[in-house]
């Protein structure tokens, strides 16, 4: 089975959630350093919609500038996540089973 991962590796949670893929038997694992590639806006709202969540589920919150979002549109806070992809909640984890935003990291396990 093949999951990707999109991974800040500054993120404990994050890390967590890439061990347990790489120690899961049978799984070929794909690390994106979202960060660094950040997913296109149409790609983000596809793992959003696959996953049963909304730009609003899979905003970090806790990244300062979350704070200007706060009564903002979906289609906002994509547009925001894009042009600033640390407001993109961590770590997001796709499989042929689904996709799953990994907090806390044992969410993966349902997709696997």
């Amino acid at each position: 089975m093949k999951a990707t991962i999109w991974h800040n590796p500054a993120c404990g949670t994050s890390r967590n959630t890439l061990e347990i893929l790489r120690k899961t038997p049978g799984v070929e694992v794909e690390v994106v350093d979202y960060l660094k590639h950040p997913p296109s806006r149409a790609a983000l709202a596809a793992l959003y919609q696959r996953g049963g969540l909304t730009p609003r589920d899979g905003l970090r919150t806790k990244a300062p500038s979350a704070e200007t979002l706060a009564g903002a549109s979906h289609d906002a806070i994509l547009d925001a996540m894009i042009a600033d992809p640390i407001l993109i909640e961590r770590p997001l984890v796709e499989t042929e089973k689904g996709v799953r935003l990994c907090r806390p990291k044992e969410r993966v396990r349902e997709i696997l």
